[in-house]
């Protein structure tokens, strides 16, 4: 064969090409962001078919995603057809073709079920019936985690769950399911460990079938995945696994970023290649992130680098609160709209601010990874209850918070009190009184305990703060108790999103009316998202976690709440997760390929409080060059917005038409001063006090 027979290595870069043509002892290729290794992974899969003379069939190649695989395939097939008959799939999905092919050796039937994460706890609830579903999650998380790093009940479970009941939960569970002939998704791995560790024929006939094994984004693999991989391995096999240590930021989910540290140990003579040419992003954005990157110790070490020279050097803006962070982002976008831009941030909780900015300064945008802001449950169920209480006739709401979180009021009651509606006249509050004079016992006891809670609810909405009140309804309703403890099962952050809209109702008047404003701008914020979706205008913007970008570029990026005990989260995390929220910067910096931002806030508001916060402790690791360059858009922010300008929250002040008022908020807005002040009469208005004249300070003892 000649040159032009290798057409597909045409625009590939030393490092890439030295990987395609690769053969022989076991190779690590430690992949930059941006550095084009989907490429390296489907050119040789091409090249070992076309110029190796590789069966198509004897290559296994693993992915993690579904979508992933199919890509891969999709762009192997467009430089060889033949490589249609590669097997690609995820570790998950080859286990299950694996044991459908061998479900005699594995005592399964061909056919059998797999079981998603609702389907296991089912199956532990019928194990243990008198238990609750919020109780019984827990266990189920914590069985999944535990097969994730390859144990059995049999083995020591220590480092998973120290509750004395979780090695029985995890005994019971895991023969029920033996017995069913169902698999969990973690069984699907350890399961295929059992045959080809029980069955040495097996084993052997599978090696002899997959003589290649090429592995994507290997920094996301388990200690289980892990362990299938070294069974399928043979002295004859060539392994190829392709990662980044730099970006693993899945140790949540039980990604072990040790199984590509140490796989030069593990396989050895092992050669590793570093893709480090970036082929997204700028010069001073690669000098940021490699910056940041390289206070991690557990890395085995490389650096981008870019023929893009030079670029726009990041910045930092120092911001007053989140409100003041989402204008500095709507000034950022309309500064040059012509660039796709990405807002993220750490939790989904703050995506709330920008939503609610966007929408009203008619910015397309799109959410990813998670549902908008008001139609998150948790939010949900709140806004229910706060509609059930300014109007009792409410009967969707009724029904969604009436027995959520479990009150013992049964779907006999609930009917029984909807059979009255037409006969009262004061809606359900006074349908449910009607429906207790003919309960007893029980019934009538949990009828009473809701009723007298919702008329506590309402005495108390007329002499609270709204933001106190909608904190107070998501303590005594129970949603918080409710909520907390799916976040600890989950690792989820409902209650996060809860206190963001302890934050949303701060800015309006106390009593019915406060809440009719508030409530109503909610359902006008909701019209205008479908006004927009159905116009299919192209977002502009992306509201995306940091966790969510993982494989994508944006022209522009903007790194919000850079603070303690934001992000990184602080608190009791040691040193390992410390690297990996560091990881996460990394991969929110790399994201980004002609633009990089940084916002932090100097206070922020939390569950309806400000609250002073610090900067972030990774801004101090970007290049000096970067915090040079952003000294005005520090000094900006913090030149007569905190401090020494007389207007500082909790400041009494007058007005001649509004009356006596107080400020909430302030901040600086192109290089003025405005506030925002809370009248006693309810209303909340803003003023710019270099030239209202009729807004005057006035002191504490009048």
């Amino acid at each position: 064969m000649g040159k032009d027979d290798l057409w597909y290595l045409a625009g590939l870069n030393p490092p890439q090409r030295e990987a395609v043509l690769h053969r022989g002892e076991p190779l690590l290729i430690l992949a930059g962001a941006g550095s084009g290794k989907t490429r390296v992974i489907t050119v040789k899969i091409a090249h070992l078919i076309l110029r190796e003379g590789v069966n198509p069939r004897s290559i296994l190649a693993v992915t993690f995603t579904n979508k992933a695989a199919q890509e891969m395939k999709e762009r192997a097939i467009q430089i060889c057809p033949q490589a249609g008959d590669v097997l690609i799939r995820t570790f998950h999905s080859f286990c299950a073709w694996f044991l459908r092919r061998n479900a005699a050796l594995a005592g399964l039937d061909p056919h059998f079920s797999i079981y998603d994460e609702e389907d296991s706890l089912a199956l532990l609830q019928s194990l243990y019936p008198d238990k609750g579903k919020k109780y019984l999650s827990s266990f189920a998380f914590a069985i999944g985690r535990a097969k994730d790093y390859g144990l059995s009940p049999e083995d020591p479970l220590d480092r998973i769950s120290l509750h004395p009941e979780f090695e029985e939960m995890f005994r019971r569970y895991s023969e029920r399911l033996r017995q069913i002939g169902s698999l969990d998704f973690g069984d699907l791995i350890l399961r295929s460990l059992e045959v080809l560790r029980q069955f040495p024929e097996v084993k052997k006939r599978t090696q002899d079938r997959f003589r290649v094994l090429l592995v994507d984004e290997y920094q996301d693999s388990n200690v289980a995945q892990h362990q299938l991989l070294k069974e399928l391995y043979s002295p004859q096999t060539y392994i190829c696994v392709v990662g980044d240590d730099d970006q693993s930021i899945y140790r949540f989910r039980g990604a072990e970023v040790g199984n590509l540290l140490t796989f030069a140990d593990e396989f050895p003579g092992t050669r590793i290649i570093r893709l480090e040419q970036n082929y997204r992003s700028t010069e001073k954005i690669l000098q940021a992130a490699s910056a940041v990157v390289r206070n991690n110790r557990g890395r085995l070490g490389k650096t981008l680098w870019t023929d893009r020279k030079g670029g726009k050097e990041p910045l930092i803006f120092s911001c007053m609160d989140q409100d003041e962070e989402a204008r500095i982002c709507v000034d950022l976008i309309r500064k040059n709209p012509g660039l796709e831009t990405a807002i993220l941030y750490r939790i989904n909780a703050q995506s709330r601010v920008f939503e609610t900015l966007l929408l009203r300064e008619g910015i397309p945008y799109r959410l990813i990874g998670t549902v908008r802001f008001y139609e998150r449950e948790e939010v949900k169920d709140a806004l229910a209850f706060l509609r059930f209480l300014l109007n009792p006739k409410d009967e969707v709401s009724f029904r969604r918070i009436v027995n959520k979180p479990s009150r013992g009021i049964g779907a006999a009651t609930v009917e029984g009190i909807l059979s009255h509606r037409e006969a009262v006249t004061e809606g359900l509050l006074q349908a449910m009184e009607v429906e207790a004079s003919s309960r007893r016992g029980k019934a009538l006891e949990n009828l009473q305990g809701f009723l007298s809670l919702c008329h506590r609810l309402q005495e108390e909405l007329e002499a609270l703060e709204l933001s106190r009140f909608v904190e107070l309804l998501i303590r005594e309703s129970g949603l918080e108790e409710y909520h907390r403890a799916q976040d600890q099962i989950a690792g989820s952050h409902k209650m996060r999103n809860l206190e963001e809209l302890v934050n949303a109702a701060e800015r309006y008047p106390r009593g019915r009316g406060g809440l009719a404003q508030f409530l109503e701008e909610i359902e006008l914020d909701a019209a205008r998202v479908a006004a927009e979706e159905s116009s299919h205008e192209r977002p502009l913007v992306t509201l995306i976690t940091m966790h969510n970008t993982k494989g994508l570029e944006f022209d522009r990026v903007i790194v919000t709440g850079m603070e303690e005990g934001l992000f990184p989260r602080g608190g009791d995390e040691g040193e390992e997760d410390l690297e990996e929220e560091r990881r996460l910067f990394y991969v929110a910096i790399t994201r980004a390929k002609e633009e990089l931002y940084f916002t932090y806030c100097r206070t922020r508001r939390l569950q309806g409080r400000i609250q002073e916060v610090k900067p972030s402790r990774f801004l101090k690791e970007l290049p000096s060059s970067v915090w040079e360059q952003s000294k005005p858009f520090l000094d900006r922010a913090s030149s007569g917005s905190v401090g020494g300008n007389g207007f500082e929250p909790g400041t009494l002040v007058y007005h001649e038409d509004y009356g006596q008022g107080m400020v909430i908020r302030q901040w600086v807005q192109d290089g003025i001063l405005v506030v925002q002040v809370m009248f006693e009469n309810g209303r909340v208005a803003q003023f710019i006090p270099r030239y209202e004249r009729r807004l005057e300070k006035v002191t504490r003892d009048g």
